[in-house]
This record gives structure tokens, sequence and C-alpha cells, in this order.
């Protein structure tokens, strides 16, 4: 069993490459096999990764001041996109959205699909310089306290009016 995870997001440090691959092999003496073979697999795509993250996630994670600030700063940051994904649900069921939006509430972490369509997308990009994936994704952490109104008003304009 092979589990990849990224830390790049959780501590800020894009282009950093931090984080892991796990693998758990039922027999030990798989360990020399797969080594190698993940080994031939890294050195194909960067050989030797930036070690500048890796020191900086490493200091954070073993200095008890630094790690209670940065569960902090996480905490912080998690309650603002939860109550981001609760305004903006909340604006678009008051603006009386066509669909249902409580999607928005039950996801988490900084991406939410909206469920709307490439074309609704595009459309947002084009007349309210809000840019969603075709998929529909938006970044949450774009909306904040100043915008939010705005960026219900818009994707209500794109439900009511692009198919």
């Amino acid at each position: 069993m092979m589990s990849s995870q990224s830390f790049s997001k959780n501590f800020g440090l894009y282009n950093e490459r931090i984080g892991n691959l796990v693998v758990v092999v039922k027999d030990p003496s798989c360990i020399t096999a797969t080594r190698s073979q993940l080994t031939l697999l890294v050195r194909g795509s960067y050989s030797n990764p930036p070690c500048h993250g890796a020191r900086i996630v490493s200091r954070v994670l073993s200095d008890p001041v630094l790690f209670e600030e940065w569960k902090g700063c996480i905490k912080t940051m998690s309650g603002r996109i939860i109550e981001m994904r609760k305004g903006l649900r909340e604006r678009l069921e008051k603006l009386g959205t066509p669909g249902t939006w409580d999607h928005i509430t039950a996801q988490i972490g900084m991406f939410s699909f909206t469920g709307l369509s490439a074309k609704q997308s595009k459309y947002l990009g084009e007349k309210y310089h809000i840019f969603l994936l075709s998929s529909g994704r938006i970044n949450m952490c774009g909306i904040t306290t100043g915008n939010i109104d705005y960026v219900a008003e818009a994707i209500n304009d794109a439900v009511c009016n692009v198919s």
C-alpha cells in the first residue's frame, strides 16, 4: 500500500516539494526492491529535491513554541475558510440562486466544487474576474468579507443566465 501526502499548502511553502510517500509492504524482503524502484522514479523526476522547505518544516515541528504557533495559524485559517463557506452558502440561498448549495458547507479544505458548469465558470472569469477551474472548483481562500457579496451575486447571475 502507498500513501502520499503534500504539506505545501498547510505550511505555505509552495514549490518546495514538501511531503512524503509512505509505503507499507507485507513482506520485509520486498523493502530493498521497493526502495530501489522508487529511487529510480525519483531520480528520473528531479534527482535531488530542494531541502530548504524540509528544513523549515523540521524546525517548526521540532520546536514546541513554533509548533504551537503554527497550529494556531492553521486553526485561524481553517476557521476563516469555514466562515466563508457558510457565508457564501447563506448569500446564495438568500438570493434564491437556483439549485442546492449545502455541498459548499459539507466540503472541507481550501477548495470547493461549486457545481457550476464550464460555461458558467468561464462567464464568471470574463464578466466578473472571478476565476474558477472549468470543473467549477473555486479557491475559498480568495473569498473575503469584503468580496463575498460580489462573489455570491456573480454566481447567482451565472446560474440564472448561463445554461
